[in-house]
């Protein structure tokens, strides 16, 4: 059974993107190089960066992560991302 990771991405333009994927490497690689697999929002703002990500059992629950994580606030959104470097 493969783990669902909710992701978020820092663009070269320093904007947030939120996803989720099976396979974080794969999607980081996806999003920096593929114009077809790539989301059209991070096409125009490479290179991206995978600055934190949050396991889940399933897709369902990755997916209401996910939608939760996009009606943060970007301080919020950072908050999180700063606490998970000082803790890994």
């Amino acid at each position: 059974m493969k783990n669902w990771y909710v992701y978020m991405l820092r663009c070269a333009d320093g904007s947030l993107y939120t996803g989720v994927t099976t396979d974080l490497t794969r999607r980081e690689q996806e999003h920096n190089t593929n114009d077809k697999l790539g989301a059209r929002y991070t096409r125009c703002r490479r290179p991206v960066v995978m600055v934190w990500h949050e396991p889940h059992p399933d897709r369902a629950s990755a997916t209401r992560r996910e939608v939760a994580l996009k009606r943060l606030k970007r301080l919020q959104k950072e908050h999180l991302i700063t606490a998970a470097t000082l803790s890994g």
